[in-house]
C-alpha cells in the first residue's frame, strides 16, 4: 500500500513540476501580450480542458511532458508570406511548419501578438522562465529538505552490533555466523545498540568517521572505547581483530581489499540540519553533477541497452526513466524507515528532477527551450552586427529552418526514452 501512495505521489509531484515549467512561460509571454492558445500538460487526447479568454487550458492523457502554444512561433517568410510547400522533403517540412505557425494569426491584432515579433530580450525571457521556475522549485525543496529536516549523517550512536567476524572469499564479503566464524571484538566486549561512543584508546572521538578509521589504523590487540550507556558513562576493552576488509575512501568502500583493524558495529544515521547558506554550495555540487551526467548519457546508455537485452546489472549511477524513478519513489515509501527519512528522500528525489529539467532544457538544440534562446541570441547579435555595419535590420532569425535537426533531436529522445523505459521494467535499478 505504501509503495503505492509512493508512486501515486510522485506522478503528481512530476505533473506539477511540468505544470510549474509551463507556467514559466506562460506568464511572461502572456505579460509581454503574444497570444497563447494552449496550455497543456501531457500530451496525447484531451482528458478535460477549458477555455479561458484566449487561452484553452487542459490536462492530457499521457502525463510526462506539457506545452503552451503561441501564435507566430516562426516568422513567415522573406516575401511576408506563407509560402505552399515544396517537393523537397526539408522544404516541405519548415514551409509545414511556418504555415501551422501562421494559421491562428487571424486579425491584424493577432499579427501584433506573434511571438516571432517580440524583442530578443523578450524572446529569452519567455523561453528561459520554464527552466528557471524548475531552477526555483529546485531551490525551494532543497531548502526545505536541507534545513527543515537535514542531511542524513552518521552519528556516535551504535545502531547494530555485528554478531561474527565476517571474511572475504573472492573478493565477496561473508557476513554472518558461518563456518564458525568467531564473534565481533564488538559483540565479545558486551557493546550494545543505543551506546554513545565518546574515546578511543583515550583520544576523544568527534564523529563515526573519526571513530571508523581510528579503529581501521588500529593493530591487532587490546583497546579501550569510552562510551555512555543508559547516561552513564563507562570503559569497555575490546580485542581489534585485522582482517581484510574493503578500502574506504571519502564515506565509500571499494573493490581495493587490505588488512585493517575491525571491531564489527555499525552506526545510527540521524538527520543533521544546515544552515540556509549550505544550500547554494549543495545544489552547485549537483549541478556539476547532473552536467557531468548528462554529458555521460549517450555512453551509459550502451550499459543500459546491456542491462536490458543480455541482463547484465543495472549501473545505480546510470541514467533511469521516469518509470524508474517512480519507482524508486514506490520503494522508498514502502522502505522500513522513520519517516522523516521518507519525506527527505521523496523532496530530494523531485528536487533533483527540477535540477535536472533546468539542465536539461538549457541544451542550445531544438525542440528544447535552449534551442530557442539560442536562436532569439544569434537574432539580436546578427542585429547588432547589422547596426554597427549600418546595414537594414536583417530582421527574426528563421528558427523553423533547425526543424530538420529539431525533429532529429526528437528522434533520438523519443528512443532514449523508449530504452529507459523498457530496462525500467525488465531490469530496474534496485535501491538499498
Amino acid at each position: 500500500m505504501l509503495q503505492v501512495i509512493g508512486i501515486i505521489a510522485f506522478v503528481f509531484a512530476i505533473l506539477f513540476s511540468i505544470a510549474w515549467h509551463e507556467l514559466g512561460h506562460l506568464i511572461p509571454a502572456k505579460k509581454f501580450g503574444v497570444k497563447v492558445t494552449q496550455y497543456m500538460i501531457g500530451f496525447g487526447p484531451s482528458l478535460w480542458s477549458r477555455k479561458k479568454g484566449d487561452t484553452e487550458y487542459g490536462i492530457k492523457a499521457i502525463p510526462f511532458g506539457g506545452y503552451i502554444r503561441m501564435i507566430g512561433m516562426f516568422p513567415p517568410g522573406p516575401d511576408g508570406k506563407v509560402k505552399a510547400s515544396s517537393t523537397g522533403r526539408l522544404t516541405a517540412m519548415i514551409e509545414d511548419a511556418r504555415s501551422q505557425a501562421q494559421e491562428e494569426v487571424l486579425t491584424p491584432e493577432d499579427e501584433k501578438r506573434t511571438f516571432y515579433r517580440l524583442s530578443v530580450p523578450k524572446k529569452v525571457t519567455v523561453m528561459m522562465g520554464g527552466p528557471v521556475m524548475n531552477l526555483i522549485l529546485a531551490f525551494i525543496l532543497f531548502t526545505i529538505v536541507l534545513v527543515g529536516f537535514g542531511t542524513p549523517s552518521t552519528s556516535l550512536t551504535v545502531s547494530e552490533v555485528t554478531a561474527c567476524t565476517p571474511s572475504i572469499s573472492n573478493g565477496t564479503v561473508t557476513t554472518g555466523c558461518v563456518n564458525g566464524a568467531p564473534a565481533s571484538p564488538a559483540a565479545a566486549a558486551g557493546l550494545k545498540p543505543g551506546d554513545v561512543l565518546t574515546s578511543f584508546n583515550g583520544t576523544p572521538m568527534g564523529s563515526w568517521d573519526q571513530f571508523s578509521q581510528a579503529i581501521r589504523q588500529s593493530p591487532a590487540g587490546p583497546a579501550t572505547i569510552g562510551l555512555i550507556r543508559n547516561g552513564q558513562p563507562m570503559t569497555v576493552t575490546a580485542d581489534i581483530q585485522v582482517v581484510d576488509r574493503p578500502v574506504v575512501v571519502d564515506g565509500q568502500p571499494t573493490k581495493e581489499i587490505a588488512p585493517q583493524g575491525f571491531l564489527g558495529m555499525s552506526p545510527d544515521i540521524v538527520l543533521v540540519r544546515q544552515p540556509l547558506s549550505a544550500v547554494p554550495a549543495q545544489m552547485w555540487d549537483l549541478s556539476i553533477r547532473t552536467a557531468q551526467a548528462l554529458v555521460a548519457i549517450p555512453a551509459k546508455l550502451v550499459g543500459v541497452a546491456q542491462a536490458a537485452f543480455g541482463g547484465e546489472e543495472r549501473d545505480p549511477n546510470g541514467p533511469i526513466g521516469v518509470v524508474g524513478v517512480t519507482r524508486i519513489s514506490g520503494d522508498v515509501a514502502a522502505a522500513e524507515v522513520p519517516a522523516n527519512f521518507k519525506v527527505v528522500q521523496f523532496l530530494g528525489m523531485v528536487a533533483s528532477l527540477n535540477l535536472f529539467l533546468f539542465l536539461f532544457n538549457l541544451i542550445p538544440l531544438l525542440p528544447l527551450d535552449g534551442g530557442h534562446v539560442a536562436g532569439a541570441l544569434w537574432e539580436g547579435m546578427r542585429r547588432q552586427i547589422a547596426k554597427f555595419r549600418h546595414r537594414p535590420d536583417p530582421g527574426p532569425v528563421d528558427v523553423a529552418k533547425a526543424l530538420p535537426l529539431a525533429y532529429a533531436v526528437a528522434f533520438i529522445l523519443i528512443g532514449m526514452s523508449a530504452l529507459l523505459l523498457y530496462a525500467d521494467v525488465v531490469n530496474p535499478v534496485k535501491i538499498g
